[in-house]
């Protein structure tokens, strides 16, 4: 298992600086992430940065709320792409979610997916705020909609992934589509076990100290 290839690296705090970017690319190149993934600001940098290699760079869209306009996720996610992101991991709107807009929900998912065309597009459910049957529903969504990952978590909620959310998910997909675990995973043990139940990439801020492990 090549845990470094299963890793989004990932920078999101609001206090990130350009230097913190640079260094992030920096860190992705020595480990040979699969991907680094930072706020749509900082796609053009890291893209830079990250000339002349394969590390991917995924830019976040509708982020961490997820209640911005369809419009408004539409536009970011062209431009990250425009800037060089090859992945967008947009924000469902979980509050229409929760109010049992599920057509609105996934037109909007199909919509970015659309504006990006063949690029990754991943669906953060935020599952800390779902129930189960929310959960199943927007699996349900995401699918119908076309998108290539459901993930579960922005890590700025009020909790991040579980093992009983990643079975929930995988038990609704199958294989169909793939999935992302993130938020609190920090540590190689808990990144083997994701890995072990179905996932296809971690997001983690903590990639490093996974990778360099005994």
């Amino acid at each position: 298992m090549q845990l470094n290839t299963y890793i989004d690296h990932t920078l999101l705090k609001a206090d990130a600086t350009v230097n913190d970017i640079k260094k992030l690319c920096a860190e992705a190149k020595e480990h040979s992430f699969y991907a680094v993934c930072v706020n749509s600001y900082y796609v053009a940098l890291a893209e830079s940065e990250l000339m002349h290699t394969d590390i991917k760079v995924a830019s976040v869209v509708g982020f961490p709320l997820g209640s911005m306009t369809s419009q408004i996720k539409v536009f970011e996610a062209k431009q990250c792409i425009d800037q060089g992101a090859k992945e967008i991991d947009m924000v469902l709107n979980i509050g229409l979610l929760k109010s049992g807009y599920y057509k609105i929900v996934e037109d909007e998912i199909r919509a970015v997916k659309k504006a990006i065309d063949n690029y990754t597009l991943k669906v953060i459910f935020e599952n800390c705020y779902l129930t189960d049957e929310e959960k199943k529903i927007a699996c349900k969504l995401s699918l119908n909609a076309g998108a290539d990952f459901i993930k579960t978590s922005t890590g700025f909620g009020t909790g991040g992934a579980t093992i009983e959310d990643i079975k929930l998910m995988k038990k609704e997909v199958g294989d169909a589509i793939k999935i992302k675990a993130s938020g609190g995973i920090r540590d190689l043990e808990t990144a083997k076990q994701y890995i072990n139940i179905g996932v296809s990439r971690i997001g983690t801020s903590s990639g490093i100290a996974i990778v360099t492990s005994k």
